[in-house]
């Protein structure tokens, strides 16, 4: 009897430590995966966008859940806080235009408090990715993404806001002391401004931080009567980012 029942303790014991032997070598596995995904995220960030991937928290908040960007993406996506400030003003809103999506960022934001997003984006690659990362948050269902240029697309489209992020040159853009809109890409801002503006007078445009902010707010005045126009300096952990000039009707724009 004394034998038959140490055998019983030796038994339990093996089966006891056989689960946490799994157990340790399950955690092991996971944090071997999470590292091997870690060195592999590193490896595809560009000696371009290294300052940006120690920002990425400030980008996406959920980046950690598997929010994918291309290089361009790294330095051109609104930071969170912003779009989401941005979007704010227009809680409510029927459709909105966001002309330039590239990764998502701020047709997300949209999505998250206005009826419906348009995204428009000229590469089919980045839409692949603005799709993956809004099914992250959940709002894959709000938005259209429509693979094309907008300057071709804009007499088709319908809208009550237009939003215009387009791209600034690269992180080159900061070299200059003031940049002027007809640095804008892929065109200049007042064909960009006026193509919109066959959409809706309610646009909003995000700029960088050292843009010509007396020529931005000129464009109002292309409208007839002109525009209402607010501009806003954008701020992430104290730091200037960029500025958005917000043109029209002024209860969107609350």
């Amino acid at each position: 009897m004394v034998a038959a029942k140490a055998s019983s303790i030796v038994l339990q014991r093996t089966r006891k430590q056989r689960k946490l032997l799994k157990r340790k070598a399950n955690v092991r596995e996971k944090r071997k995966s999470a590292k091997a995904k870690k060195l592999e995220e590193k490896s595809n960030v560009t000696p371009l966008v290294t300052k940006y991937w120690f920002q990425r928290y400030d980008l996406f908040s959920k980046y950690d859940v598997g929010i994918k960007l291309d290089e361009e993406g790294w330095f051109s996506v609104t930071p969170e806080e912003i779009a989401a400030s941005q979007a704010h003003r227009f809680a409510g809103a029927g459709v909105v235009i966001d002309a330039f999506a590239g990764v998502g960022g701020n047709a997300i934001q949209f999505a998250k408090v206005c009826h419906h997003v348009v995204a428009v984006e000229i590469d089919p690659k980045k839409v692949a990715l603005a799709s993956h990362n809004a099914k992250i948050y959940g709002v894959q269902d709000q938005i259209d993404f429509v693979v094309g240029d907008f300057f071709q697309l804009a007499p088709f489209l319908k809208g009550d806001v237009v939003f215009l992020s387009p791209p600034w040159g690269g992180p080159s853009y900061k070299a200059k002391e003031n940049f002027t809109l007809d640095l804008l890409k892929p065109k200049d801002g007042h064909s960009l401004f006026q193509a919109a503006q066959e959409i809706t007078p309610n646009i909003v445009m995000y700029l960088p931080r050292n843009v010509d902010v007396l020529q931005a707010s000129e464009l109002s005045w292309l409208s007839s009567p002109p525009l209402d126009i607010e501009v806003e300096e954008n701020l992430v952990r104290g730091r200037l980012k960029g500025i958005t000039v917000y043109f029209g009707d002024s209860k969107l724009c609350v």
